[in-house]
């Protein structure tokens, strides 16, 4: 039984270790938690111990990050609550996010057929050879995409082609400024933080909203 370290875990999940490494100090985490900063080691060695969370203790403090058990922990409560409350609670996430031009690997990406496959037969469109990079602007958005890491969402398994490794991740169909259909495309593996945003759709969503560098636009993600 984890007791209070479930708290513990939920909030590392909240500061965004379900989705990146993430480098924290146990005083840090007791303030956040209001808890002594004993305590709050204590529950990360538990929690480390269970096997919940990876811990590397460094200088400052330590690097954790949830492992897929610790994810499947908060998953299993997450979907005991819905439950309960599934009526009260739309059906769909908001993010908000500040359009910005990326590193210019999203078409790379989207057109290897591995992935462009599973984007036909599990969203039903084939995308257009491009991504529209979103940086999201307020707290509430940044909570909902934390949020996403606990939905299973629409699974893209990983796959080897020309020589190398693509690796698996997740998809939620998703409507963006109330008009285009689109997804939010979630790399399990990415070089940008939870603070950034990937959407896909059957057409350039720069040209058909008109967008350009440092517009914001409303993504309504369906879960």
């Amino acid at each position: 039984m984890l007791g209070k370290a479930f708290f513990t875990l939920l909030a590392l999940a909240e500061l965004g270790a379900a989705s990146e490494d993430m480098e924290i100090t146990t005083l840090e985490l007791a303030k956040r938690l209001k808890c002594s900063q004993q305590t709050a080691s204590r529950h990360l060695i538990m929690l480390d111990r269970a096997g919940l969370i990876t811990r590397t203790v460094t200088k400052k403090g330590c690097v954790v990050r949830l492992t897929d058990k610790g994810i499947g922990v908060l998953r299993d409560v997450y979907t005991s609550l819905r439950k309960v409350l599934d009526k009260a609670l739309p059906p769909y996430l908001i993010l908000r996010g500040m359009v910005f031009t990326g590193l210019g690997e999203g078409a790379y990406y989207v057109t290897r057929e591995g992935y462009r496959r599973q984007f036909k037969e599990k969203l039903g469109f084939v995308p257009y050879p491009g991504t529209l990079n979103l940086r999201l602007v307020d707290e509430e958005s940044l909570r909902a995409r934390r949020e996403l890491d606990l939905y299973p969402g629409i699974e893209l398994e990983g796959f080897t082609a020309e020589g190398r490794t693509f690796g698996a991740g997740k998809c939620f169909r998703a409507v963006v400024n109330n008009e285009i259909e689109a997804a939010v495309v979630i790399a399990y593996r990415t070089h940008y933080g939870p603070s950034v945003i990937e959407l896909i759709s059957p057409v350039c969503l720069r040209e058909r909203l008109g967008l350009k560098d440092g517009d914001v636009v409303e993504v309504r993600v369906l879960v």
